[in-house]
């Protein structure tokens, strides 16, 4: 019959434990002497030297290929997206409902307006682009970074171009009546010229989808609803710091019920609008209406 094994005290086994941290006989710490805990610690730090170094050099070689300029990818969208202001809607539907008899209402959407305006205040735009003269009807082409802190010159964009609809005249925006005011954006893409680089420049067309007797006419500015050429091609945010987007006012006289549906394009060759799975691709539909 096998023997029941001793059951040791607990003196016994901090006298088993200390001897594991330092065995005199064998002159041991830790069950190694001193010489293989230096070469295990000498082989560890070579180890994570190495991959240090090795991942070191991978992110060194990865931000040497990149252009911190350009993106290296950037095909997801071939047309600009196009948002509308003011942006008092939710991401499903874009609704500019308000109510011109009350106060709380049309000061909201003046206020969303004004603070979307803020970088386009025609004294800070002339600050930030006094040293460069753009040439309206064409290209802002450059090869070269010529502008201060090597940078690329950027177009201005002042307020009073919008002007029935800068707030300047109005700061209402019209949102006191009926012939509210909405302004139209092109999503920046970089690099990109519209209508394929002809002289051509994009502009925007707003068409009644519903409600077509509520809407007496509709009105543009700066005029013809153009996105003037000398703000393409856009360099990128490290490139042009002090790029501003061209925008679009759109004003709308609405009779009858003051109510309607409104498709918003941005005409040229090269800019679609009828790709299903990027609704805001080159247009933007939302519904507008005044109530009392």
């Amino acid at each position: 019959m096998a023997t029941l094994k001793e059951k040791r005290t607990c003196g016994q086994r901090c006298e088993d434990f200390g001897r594991f941290v330092w065995n005199p006989d064998h002159g041991t710490f830790m069950g190694r002497t001193p010489v293989k805990w230096v070469c295990i610690s000498l082989y560890y730090v070579a180890f994570y030297v190495v991959m240090t170094a090795l991942f070191a050099l991978s992110l060194w070689t990865l931000m040497y290929t990149l252009d911190p300029y350009t993106p290296d990818y950037q095909d997801r969208l071939h047309s600009p997206g196009v948002m509308v202001w003011p942006d008092v809607y939710n991401e499903e539907n874009l609704e500019l409902f308000y109510n011109m008899s009350e106060q709380s209402s049309v000061k909201m959407m003046a206020q969303c307006l004004k603070d979307f305006l803020i970088p386009y205040n025609d004294t800070l735009q002339e600050t930030c682009h006094r040293m460069h003269q753009c040439k309206p009807g064409h290209y802002n082409l450059q090869t070269s970074f010529d502008a201060p802190g090597h940078t690329k010159w950027s177009c201005p964009f002042h307020q009073s171009m919008l002007e029935q609809c800068s707030g300047l005249e109005d700061p209402t925006f019209g949102y006191n009546g009926t012939k509210p005011c909405v302004i139209i954006k092109m999503n920046r893409i970089i690099n990109f010229l519209p209508n394929n680089g002809t002289d051509m420049a994009p502009y925007v067309n707003c068409t009644t989808l519903e409600g077509h007797e509520n809407v007496d006419w509709i009105e543009y500015f700066p005029s013809n609803g153009t996105f003037d050429l000398s703000y393409f091609p856009y360099y990128g945010k490290q490139a042009q710091p002090s790029y501003v987007n061209p925008l679009v006012a759109v004003k709308f006289h609405l009779i009858g019920q003051h109510c309607a549906k409104i498709q918003c394009r941005v005409m040229a060759h090269n800019i679609g609008y009828e790709n299903f799975y990027e609704p805001y691709e080159g247009k933007v539909v939302f519904q507008i209406k005044a109530s009392s």
